[in-house]
């Protein structure tokens, strides 16, 4: 198993301790290039490929995700294609 494979399976288990820097890894491995939106972006990036986007704020201090964003960005992946969900 590829290690592309091991972060898309750890993801679709939603661990609690996703990191940020985990889930930039993850949209870039789908091709989406991360965009922070200027100077007065602070903790707003958006993940852009094409026309799909998605907006997400960094976690801060720790870095970790929460789980109902974990939820939404499995529904959105899903959604569009780039995962499947086996747990549904």
């Amino acid at each position: 198993m590829s290690t592309r494979d091991k972060l898309i399976e750890r993801f679709k288990t939603l661990p609690t301790d996703f990191t940020f820097d985990e889930l930039t890894r993850l949209f870039n491995t789908f091709g989406f290039e991360i965009n922070t939106k200027g100077k007065t972006s602070g903790s707003r990036f958006l993940f852009v490929k094409g026309d799909l986007s998605y907006g997400i704020h960094k976690p801060h201090p720790s870095g970790i995700i929460k789980t109902y964003v974990m939820k939404q960005v499995l529904v959105f992946l899903v959604e569009n294609n780039f995962i499947t969900n086996n747990n549904k």
